[in-house]
């Protein structure tokens, strides 16, 4: 079967309803370790095995996270807030480790940024929560990106000392979080719907490879835009969302300061970049370029695996919040970037290096 008969077979099954989404602990192999089967099989696992269940599970927890904020705001109880932080965490973890494969529609249609800017600006915050704006749906999708998705939630969840209760949230507040997890809801749906037969079907431009996609002429391009999306990462955390706190000694310019979760953040990050490699992407196990690489050079792999373990192994000796950890503890975040931009060259260099060599039709 050509790559383009099983892009329009895997398109089919989609359609069908066939392909399942759920986990599995199955390997699949390709039907090998032929090098071309494996590199052909590695484009249609990451489009049915990481990417497309990636977002539809990060759908999925939005919908569930609006659902206990509906709760919170009908009896705001300490069980009902304490639900709606444990439900932005679980949410959270899926969208860090989403952004290993940080490319397509995440970027193109600006759902990163209408979630995930930050560090907030509290003084734009409570000016916000404290004007006449009517917080309707409409007002937030007008808002400044810093006033949107995560951050904003996460200010009014835990409060700017991270010790809110639920008593405290106040009216305004809770009409904004409400708009503001309806927001992000749907900016989670239409990420997950980019993908899908059923909406934008970007799914099936990465499929068709080589085989007439307007987007990818090559299957070497989707390779490099994987790799790239792994050293974007790579870069964004230990360049960006690590070092300019750490620089500026600043607590407030952390990534998530008021629920203290950063150094998970950071750590999914690095593990769904992890995962992207191996093809093991929330226990959907297919094709990695791991296998692909493993073929041809093998030691080039093993060095990666290396790589790939200390720099997620590094954040366990961050033992305290991030915003903390970098006045307290900061030989450990120094070793954590230190690893981070390690597995940074030789992904940036000694994979990228390999795609060109091997990946040449």
């Amino acid at each position: 079967m050509t790559v383009k008969n099983i892009a329009v077979a895997i398109v089919g099954l989609f359609a069908t309803g066939l392909i399942s989404c759920a986990k599995s602990d199955t390997v699949d192999k390709g039907g090998g370790t032929d090098f071309n089967t494996l590199k052909n099989t590695f484009i249609t696992d990451f489009v049915s095995k990481t990417a497309i269940p990636g977002y539809k599970d990060l759908a999925q927890k939005a919908s569930t996270f609006n659902d206990k904020v509906t709760i919170l705001k009908a009896t705001p109880t300490e069980a009902n807030l304490a639900a709606a932080k444990d439900a932005w965490r679980d949410m959270r973890s899926t969208w860090e480790q989403c952004e290993g494969f940080l490319f397509g529609p995440v970027e193109d249609d600006n759902h990163d940024p209408n979630m995930d800017t930050w560090p907030v600006d509290r003084v734009q915050l409570d000016s916000v929560i404290g004007s006449s704006n009517a917080l309707e749906i409409n007002d937030i999708e007008g808002l400044p990106l810093s006033l949107r998705g995560y951050h904003p939630i996460e200010y009014v969840l835990w409060g700017a000392d991270g010790k809110r209760k639920a008593a405290d949230i106040g009216g305004r507040e809770m009409k904004y979080i409400t708009s503001l997890t309806l927001d992000l809801k749907n900016t989670c749906q239409k990420l997950y719907s980019s993908w899908i037969s059923s909406g934008g079907d970007y799914g099936v431009k990465v499929l068709t490879a080589g085989s007439g996609s307007a987007l990818y002429h090559k299957k070497q391009d989707v390779y490099l835009a994987v790799v790239t999306a792994m050293t974007d990462i790579c870069e964004e955390v230990g360049g960006g969302k690590m070092k300019e706190p750490f620089d500026a000694s600043d607590p407030k310019t952390v990534e998530s300061p008021f629920s203290g979760n950063s150094v998970a953040d950071f750590k999914n990050n690095m593990i769904g970049a992890y995962n992207v490699y191996t093809g093991n992407f929330l226990g959907n196990k297919g094709v990695g370029l791991d296998q692909v690489v493993s073929v041809k050079n093998a030691a080039l792999n093993k060095l990666l695996q290396e790589k790939f373990q200390a720099a997620i192994n590094s954040f366990n000796a961050i033992t305290v919040p991030y915003e903390e950890a970098i006045i307290t503890q900061r030989t450990q975040c120094q070793n954590v970037m230190k690893a981070i931009k390690e597995l940074n060259d030789v992904l940036g260099t000694q994979l990228n290096d390999f795609v060109v060599k091997n990946i040449t039709d």
